[in-house]
């Protein structure tokens, strides 16, 4: 009898970690994550009064954002070096630093120079975010939530890409652009203000690198020769690239094909992304109940990227019309969504021990190149009037996605 109650008290609870504990963790990296997306929007939706006040033409403020997606995607590959060797948490406070910067000197801009300066500030501040997040996530969140932990980071920065047009074009009407960037640096620094107060939650554990230098050197990059993580960065270009059509072009496409008015056309990139964040919230479950059930993240993922593929080339075709396109559209977001916190979990099952800041500094990288490629790509399909060829080019970039994500479950399957 003792023998038994001995082997029962000593068997572990379902999930030793307290609920209360790995939800700080997720809401406070939900938090520092949606300040980032809420920063891709920090000049784009206020880019009508900067013309009109500085004389600027469309080419000089989409330039602004080519700058920040290249300062972005470089220091995102490079940041994830050194979160391995500093830790997270610094590099996370430094970061939302220089968000709290631009905001200030975007404040203070008299020409084009001075947003030139947002734009850089804005796009130091973008890079390490992703590196930061996950590794922190994964050492502070138990294993059994972590579905649940990169959903609730997949919803917080679609909710931070909505909250961005709406806060600053808000203010603006109320008073003007420049009172909006002070607003955004009082923004940003409340959430600083949190994290600081809050920050034994954020601590991640460092490394210990190789005595050597020329060894540490050695095995920093060893990663690099890793297929699995090359493979991971051409999904994430290929599935950002959709998502720069969506996000870029649908207003315009369906305002070309249907007489859409701008309004209503917005009003679907809108639907588009909060129907993603629902899916990104219901994919939190769907990936816990494939970790149960041993269903494997990428077949979860090439589904959704394959689903929403085929939404979006029946979107092309204009069977669906006006409405039913707008509607779809929106489907499409739900289909992607369910399949980010999959994602996300592959991409930690193919990540080596010691190397999360690395790894996903290199592979999140592939999402700025992605926005940085879209335009030129698909730009030229719009200049010359092919709509419909635009959206089915999106579809045909998703399936590849949808591709590569096979290609990194088979890899990490092997390895």
């Amino acid at each position: 009898m003792t023998s038994a109650a001995t082997a029962l008290g000593t068997l572990p609870p379902a999930n030793p970690v307290p609920l209360r504990q790995d939800a700080a963790v997720i809401g406070l990296v939900g938090l520092a994550h949606g300040t980032s997306h809420f920063s891709h929007m920090l000049l784009a939706p206020l880019f009508p009064l900067f013309i009109r006040d500085f004389g600027l033409g469309f080419a000089d403020v989409g330039l602004l954002m080519t700058v920040f997606f290249i300062i972005s995607g470089v220091g995102q590959a490079l940041s994830g070096f050194l979160v391995d060797r500093v830790g997270a948490r610094p590099v996370l406070f430094a970061a939302i630093g220089c968000f709290l910067l631009a905001s200030l000197v975007a404040s203070q801009a008299t020409g084009y120079w001075g947003l030139m300066a947002t734009a850089v500030l804005a796009g130091l501040g973008n890079a390490p975010f992703h590196p930061c997040d996950f590794t922190i996530l994964n050492q502070r969140v138990s294993t059994a939530r972590l579905g649940h932990a990169f959903s609730v980071h997949g919803v917080t920065g679609s909710l931070g890409w909505a909250l961005a047009p709406v806060f600053l074009v808000g203010i603006t009407s109320l008073s003007d652009w420049r009172t909006a960037y002070y607003s955004a640096a009082l923004l940003y620094t409340g959430v600083l203000a949190l994290l600081w107060w809050q920050r034994d939650k954020l601590r991640t554990e460092v490394v210990v690198r190789a005595p050597a230098a020329h060894a540490g050197r050695a095995h920093d990059l060893a990663f690099l020769k890793l297929p699995v993580v090359w493979w991971c960065f051409a999904f994430f270009l290929l599935s950002t690239m959709t998502l720069a059509v969506v996000q870029s072009f649908v207003p315009s496409i369906l305002q070309a094909l249907y007489g859409t008015s701008m309004e209503a056309a917005t009003l679907t990139v809108s639907a588009y992304m909060l129907c993603s964040a629902f899916g990104m919230f219901v994919g939190g479950f769907v990936t816990v109940y494939g970790q149960r059930h041993q269903i494997s993240s990428d077949t979860v993922l090439a589904w959704g990227m394959g689903l929403g593929a085929l939404l979006m080339l029946v979107c092309a075709t204009g069977w669906f019309g006006e409405f039913g396109t707008m509607a779809v559209l929106a489907i499409t977001g739900f289909a992607l969504g369910v399949a980010g916190p999959s994602r996300d979990m592959l991409i930690k099952r193919a990540t080596p021990k010691g190397a999360t800041g690395r790894v996903y500094g290199t592979v999140y990288s592939g999402l700025d190149v992605g926005f940085a490629l879209a335009p030129l790509v698909f730009g030229v399909l719009m200049d010359h009037g092919w709509y419909a060829a635009t959206l089915a080019g999106g579809a045909v970039v998703l399936a590849l996605s949808a591709y590569a994500a096979l290609g990194v479950g088979k890899r990490v399957a092997v390895a």
